[in-house]
């Protein structure tokens, strides 16, 4: 399967699309290979800044991990407007049973380029952290994508 381009690269030459695209494959293998686990978030960043630096709208993505917080599968689960996205808890369940995931990062991108996380993404990691534990899915950490700026909110003791 072919690996979706970024927004901003739908202009770029067919050349370039294709340097981005292998880009994409190699950050994602590395994610999946084994004994690479989550210990080290660079990998795991300039991922999510490829993928949703530049949206024109608000997307909300899960990364699916096993029990040594390898990458098992990723999905988009939630798309909403320039300045909202609606978000689940059942769903995000749902999507983390279907994979059999022992643990799970989400990531919502800020088509603004500001990432600093408001009250209402802090609410919706304190519950989607409250809904996964009652399954033993470990919420590891909830990152928001304001262009090429990441704020974790684990790193701010917010999860």
């Amino acid at each position: 399967m072919e690996q979706q381009l970024p927004l901003f690269a739908a202009g770029l030459p067919a050349s370039a699309q294709h340097i981005i695209r292998e880009a994409l494959t190699l950050l994602e293998r590395q994610l999946r290979e084994p004994g690479a686990s989550f210990t080290s978030s660079h990998a795991v960043r300039d991922w999510l800044r490829l993928q949703l630096a530049t949206l024109e709208r608000e997307e909300f993505t899960a990364l699916f991990l096993d029990n040594q917080h390898r990458l098992i599968a990723h999905e988009t689960l939630f798309t909403g407007t320039i300045n909202h996205t609606q978000v689940h808890p059942r769903e995000v369940m749902k999507a983390a049973l279907k994979y059999n995931a022992a643990a799970m990062l989400v990531a919502h991108c800020h088509p603004s380029g500001h990432a600093e996380p408001s009250e209402a993404d802090r609410r919706i990691t304190e519950r989607l952290k409250q809904a996964l534990d009652l399954v033993d899915i470990r919420l590891l950490d909830h990152l928001v994508v304001g262009g090429m700026e990441i704020v974790s909110l684990a790193e701010r003791g917010w999860l």
